[in-house]
């Protein structure tokens, strides 16, 4: 069993920042890749970026220049810092991991439960 969990998110008013962390626990082998997303009330649920466990790193055109994602290794967790937030960053940020457990020779997709991050103007 595999389990992502989230924290970091909250109230924060526009141009202020926050950070979120994802830790991956329970029976896991190896880490492709993690990263974030994001679904705003009515919309589909939307890549923020992700980082590949031998450091590569993309991310949406709309953070590009505030958001940085990061990661370390060795405590299977990935961060985003979140600068310059607007209202439109206004969001559950869902945590994604591409991991091999040790009870499978696949790759699977896992998700947090996702945390709330509310920007006001």
């Amino acid at each position: 069993q595999v389990q992502l969990v989230e924290s970091g998110g909250g109230l924060v008013q526009a141009g202020g920042s926050l950070r979120l962390s994802c830790a991956a626990s329970g029976s896991i082998f190896s880490i492709n890749a993690m990263g974030w997303y994001r679904q705003a009330p009515g919309k589909q649920r939307e890549l923020v970026a992700a980082i590949t466990s031998s450091g590569n790193t993309n991310s949406a055109d709309s953070v590009k220049g505030r958001f940085t994602i990061s990661s370390d290794n060795a405590k299977n967790t990935v961060y985003l810092e979140m600068n310059s937030l607007k209202p439109e960053d206004t969001a559950v940020y869902y945590c994604n991991a591409n991991i091999r457990s040790r009870w499978s020779s696949r790759y699977m997709d896992y998700w947090g439960i996702g945390t709330l991050v509310t920007v006001s103007s």
